[in-house]
């Protein structure tokens, strides 16, 4: 099949979309060293060419596969907030994110760096993403302190670290699939008790800063489907 060069912006973004589909799919039963742009392509029912046109190269393509993945996860937290504030805390965040990490294995084996599943892609880094989602996670922790949420003895960079370091531990710890609520429970509770404030949170200010952490995510969500090329849906 030749390249297929479509005018209609709908189209080219289910066309787009499918691509990607068949792309995940394969990476998941496969792996990145084993699937190549043809396998793709005849998945999708398109030409090699036709790939070309969304993507340049094999690694933009995998690479798009991945940044799908995490916009999914943060537009569920953004969901997740716009429909009970409370969700803003640190420790039911980091719960809700971590479901939205176990239900994903690609974006889970790409965060974990696993070789077999990923390959390469994982030490391709993006500089330009990197800082977004840097200074998201910094604006947000900012946003609870500042309204009291977090306890005051540690700096928000500190309290950053710390964090980071536990959140990872508990993605890297593993464990049986069936036990993911499980954990996410166990993660909730060492989060609210490692950093947080006891101290009773007033509905208006869950919701001042709800609305706040769902602004960060939009602007990020935006940022990221900008410089990745992937349509919306």
């Amino acid at each position: 099949m030749s390249a297929e060069r479509l005018r209609d912006p709908r189209q080219r973004a289910e066309r787009a979309a499918r691509i990607l589909d068949v792309a995940a799919d394969l990476l998941l039963r496969h792996g990145y060293r084993r699937v190549t742009i043809d396998d793709v392509a005849a998945g999708a029912g398109i030409g090699k060419g036709t790939v070309y046109l969304h993507w340049k190269t094999r690694e933009q393509l995998f690479g798009a596969v991945f940044a799908r993945e995490v916009l999914r996860a943060m537009d569920e937290l953004r969901q997740a907030l716009r429909e009970d504030p409370g969700a803003c805390l640190l420790h039911r965040f980091a719960r809700a994110y971590f479901l939205a990490i176990a239900d994903r294995p690609l974006l889970l084996s790409f965060l974990l760096a696993d070789p077999d599943l990923v390959g390469k892609l994982t030490s391709s880094p993006d500089p330009a993403r990197d800082e977004r989602h840097g200074t998201m996670a910094r604006d947000y922790l900012g946003l609870l302190a500042e309204h009291g949420l977090l306890r005051d003895d540690m700096s928000v960079d500190e309290l950053g670290y710390a964090y980071q370091a536990t959140f990872e531990g508990f993605l890297r710890a593993g464990g049986a699939s069936d036990g993911r609520e499980q954990r996410a429970d166990l993660l909730a509770r060492t989060v609210r008790r490692a950093f947080e404030t006891e101290s009773a949170v007033p509905e208006a200010t869950l919701r001042d800063v709800a609305a706040a952490v769902v602004a960060l995510l939009s602007d990020l969500i935006d940022a990221d489907r900008a410089e990745s090329g992937i349509p919306e849906g």
